[in-house]
């Protein structure tokens, strides 16, 4: 997998402001056949920052109904990432 298809977006909610701003902790939705080792690779390359931890989980989809008709939102991959001590903040949420 290419570092560039890794890291879809930033998750910006109300749970990954509070972690970013407390713990410097950031929230990323990521390609879900990613593993831990190619995130950590993925966010030190894309923002020159070195990582301690990285915490992954699977959002299942919900199941979604149109009449009688019903079906499942796709699942997706969520991962969040620990700064290095001493590291800068990651900028793009500023």
């Amino acid at each position: 997998m290419r570092i560039q298809d890794v890291i879809r977006r930033p998750l910006v909610t109300e749970k990954s402001t509070l972690e970013r701003e407390h713990h410097e902790i950031y929230a990323f939705e990521v390609a879900h056949r990613a593993n831990k080792v190619e995130i950590q690779r993925a966010v030190e390359t894309q923002f020159r920052r070195k990582l301690a931890q990285v915490r992954t989980a699977t959002v299942r989809g919900k199941e979604r109904r149109q009449g009688r008709f019903s079906g499942f939102r796709p699942e997706w991959k969520k991962a969040y990432v620990r700064l290095a001590e001493g590291e800068k903040p990651i900028d793009l949420f500023e």
